[in-house]
């Protein structure tokens, strides 16, 4: 094919492009197309600002990375007090303090302290203030609504089905026991399989309960019961848990999953790192300003909370750009669907989806959509921009 008629293709292309993306509406949609050097290649409202919903937890992966580097691992204190038999657990924020760390935990327990007996499980939250609310989140049972806090066990949620063959509730996990409190609000949530949040008392309760578990489970008599209180400090017999799971892992799953929780977790602990316990939501979205403006020239960004739930969370499309150049040594974090790394963002009327599509040579080419209403040709946009870059490979 001449170049001639290779220049015609390309233009044609970018003239489709350009008249569907005016599907999308001006005033609703913020579209953007770099190279793997900044170099912007097609944009609309660039300068816009819009609710990033999701995309948001790219922001704070990033701060995290900084705040943590990638091989940090969360810690959690234990202490076993030989007079009173009472074990003491502080928890650091851990994201994923799920039932396989928390069996972990216990068999180092064990080993470390050769407790044969316990008494109370005393669990100490005083890393998180007591009182956090997040924008965006609702007081409903619901898994998305989960809330956050210093020592959290399975996201504070609990998943369940229904046993057909004995007509019981079991556990959807096979690695979580199913307690007998939580039947309870299993059986209101009318559904027969499913993840519910646990209410406000057991989540704090949880993480020692589980432990209890798995200790039993182990051999150790435990015979008081788990309740909240001061940690225990001793010189000799105060003892750190470090998960199993790098910062790398914990963000992979964050954006994987899109977990609000995860990201908001790391959010509050950073603040708390950065600016001292017990972490506030104050202090972690100002760690996640500072990053923005210290670090990516960002002056400017309205944050609320540090998963995107909240629809005061403001940020332009060149502003995401930013932030995708400074995430491109980290794209395999993000979800990978043929030649596109991406992370989306959805609410009622919000639909957003920023990343990399992967051209010619294998360059990165950095995308954003961000559009802030129902029906406004999403699908078009990103079909256009991956006709975009593959006419670019073309053109090579």
């Amino acid at each position: 094919m001449n170049k001639k008629k290779i220049n015609f293709l390309f233009l044609s292309m970018i003239l489709i492009f350009t008249s569907r993306s005016a599907m999308a509406m001006e005033k609703h949609a913020g579209i953007l197309l770099a190279d793997d050097q900044g170099k912007i290649l097609y944009s609309q409202n660039k300068d816009k600002q819009f609710s990033p919903a999701s995309t948001l937890k790219i922001l704070t992966s990033l701060a995290a990375i900084d705040c943590f580097g990638m091989n940090y691992r969360f810690k959690t204190l234990y202490t076993y007090d030989k007079v009173s038999k009472n074990l003491y657990i502080k928890g650091f924020g851990d994201p994923l303090f799920i039932s396989e760390v928390i069996q972990d935990l216990c068999q180092q327990i064990v080993t470390k302290t050769n407790a044969g007996a316990v008494n109370n499980i005393i669990l100490d939250h005083s890393f998180f203030h007591q009182n956090i609310n997040i924008p965006g989140t609702g007081n409903s049972l619901k898994p998305y609504d989960a809330t956050i806090g210093a020592l959290c066990a399975n996201f504070n949620t609990m998943s369940f089905k229904w046993d057909v063959l004995n007509k019981r509730y079991i556990s959807a996990e096979p690695q979580t026991p199913l307690l007998p409190m939580f039947i309870k609000e299993i059986k209101a949530s009318g559904q027969k399989q499913g993840r519910i949040l646990l209410s406000p008392k057991q989540r704090k309760d949880y993480p020692g309960l589980l432990i209890k578990f798995f200790l039993e489970k182990q051999g150790v008599t435990v015979n008081g019961s788990v309740g909240q209180g001061q940690f225990y400090y001793t010189q000799d017999r105060t003892f750190t848990f470090q998960s199993p799971f790098t910062l790398e892992q914990v963000i992979q799953k964050l954006l994987k999953y899109s977990n609000n929780f995860m990201a908001n977790q790391l959010t509050l602990t950073m603040g708390a790192v950065k600016k001292g316990p017990p972490a506030t939501l104050e202090k972690g979205v100002k760690v996640l300003k500072a990053f923005g403006r210290e670090k990516l020239e960002l002056p400017d960004l309205i944050i609320k909370e540090g998963s995107g739930l909240s629809r005061k969370d403001r940020i332009t499309p060149d502003n995401m750009l930013k932030m995708l150049m400074t995430f491109m040594p980290f794209h395999n974090l993000l979800k990978i669907e043929g030649n596109e790394y991406y992370k989306t963002g959805t609410l009622s009327d919000v639909r957003c989806r920023a990343g990399f599509i992967r051209g010619h040579n294998n360059r990165l080419y950095p995308f954003v959509i961000m559009i802030n209403k129902i029906n406004t040709g999403y699908a078009d946009i990103l079909r256009d921009l991956h006709n975009r870059v593959n006419m670019i490979k073309k053109a090579h």
